[in-house]
């Protein structure tokens, strides 16, 4: 990656535009079916994404050099796993009805491969700071997307945002939209809609650094 692209301003504009993990990557998809349905459940899961994924880029930048390169990716999944427990602790305690919601998926975080990706392709060869900021704006871009999904889900399926009616009580449910397999449907929706605007506007389309 050049100097130019190191840039804050750059790394931001890559991670929550022109290589969105979600819509240009095609990474972390998996919680995009499971959570999508409500999106208070979706802001605390991606919330719960971006701290854990700011977190393990900058432990991995500050403790790169002590890693021993044959083990540096189980390291890597142990550093994930100690973030991500906090995260699961944090919930059970302070908001136990979405951490049962949510269930294992909470967990699960420690396979989003955004957040492996991240420590490997960035933070293994940056500073902690620029780390920090590129594993912050990558879970950013994850983030949006999945709460776009989210309010599509949710305003449709349930006629709500989060968990208050809006929609007039005649409003029939589009019961496809409480359904995992929507999510799907939507994500190639923001692909193509993402796709052709930058093709229009001719930029660059980043699939990795």
């Amino acid at each position: 990656m050049s100097d130019a692209a190191k840039a804050p301003g750059a790394i931001m504009k890559q991670n929550l535009w022109t290589s969105n993990p979600i819509f240009m990557q095609v990474l972390g998809i998996c919680s995009a079916l499971a959570v999508t349905n409500l999106l208070s459940n979706t802001m605390i899961m991606t919330i719960g994404v971006v701290f854990v994924t700011a977190m393990s880029s900058l432990t991995v930048s500050l403790l790169k050099s002590l890693i021993p390169r044959k083990v540096r990716m189980v390291v890597q999944t142990l550093i994930i796993a100690f973030y991500v427990i906090i995260v699961d602790i944090v919930l059970r305690a302070y908001l136990p009805e979405i951490s049962r919601n949510l269930g294992p998926y909470v967990g699960l975080i420690i396979t989003n491969c955004i957040i492996m990706g991240r420590a490997e392709a960035f933070a293994q060869s940056n500073g902690p700071v620029l780390s920090f900021w590129d594993g912050m704006t990558s879970g950013m871009g994850y983030m949006g997307v999945l709460l776009t999904i989210a309010l599509v889900r949710e305003l449709l399926g349930f006629g709500s945002l989060f968990g208050f009616q809006v929609l007039p009580a005649g409003f029939e449910p589009w019961i496809i939209m409480v359904m995992p397999p929507s999510a799907f449907f939507l994500i190639g929706l923001i692909v193509w809609i993402g796709k052709t605007i930058m093709h229009r506007q001719g930029e660059p389309v980043l699939e990795g650094e």
